[in-house]
């Protein structure tokens, strides 16, 4: 999701849509770009927030699990893996699987809740982290990807993209 050029005419509308819709639900682009800009300016990463939430003015994204630091570590990793092979896991046979399956399973239950402050500005929205394909195939939900890791240029990128007629 993050590499918004590579992608085919297809996959840049579905991307699109889903993060038009997201921005629609948290009060318009505006306020769905400065919230991933103070995510992107907060230090530690708001994933690994103790009380499962980040608040900024505008709303608040609230999760049902800690997140520790090295399960994020180890899914930054498998990150940048995951668009080189098509798939955040990598072959049962590398030494780094169970690591990353273990980051799957802790993770996959875990739901973020998006809402704006100001409950006229949109219903809010929620999401997972990944998206099971099969037993062997596993992706990052690209809502999660545009959230917390992509820059704000690509996010900004897809939601300004205008599908080929």
């Amino acid at each position: 999701m993050c590499d918004f050029n590579t992608l085919t005419d297809e996959e840049k509308k579905q991307h699109h849509e889903k993060l038009l819709q997201c921005a629609n639900n948290f009060g318009g682009k505006n306020f769905f770009l400065n919230l991933l800009e103070a995510i992107r300016e907060t230090k530690p990463h708001p994933l690994t927030a103790g009380n499962s939430e980040f608040k900024i003015e505008e709303g608040t994204i609230k999760w049902n699990k800690v997140i520790f630091n090295d399960k994020l570590q180890v899914l930054l990793k498998a990150r940048v893996k995951e668009s080189e092979q098509d798939n955040l896991l990598p072959k049962k046979e590398e030494k780094n699987y169970k690591k990353i399956l273990n980051v799957v399973r802790t993770l996959k239950p875990i739901v973020f809740h998006v809402k704006p402050a100001d409950p006229q500005d949109g219903p809010g929205f929620f999401f997972q982290p990944f998206d099971m394909i099969n037993e062997e195939k596993t992706k990052l939900n690209p809502i999660f990807d545009a959230m917390f890791f992509c820059s704000v240029e690509s996010v900004k990128k897809a939601l300004n993209y205008e599908p080929k007629a």
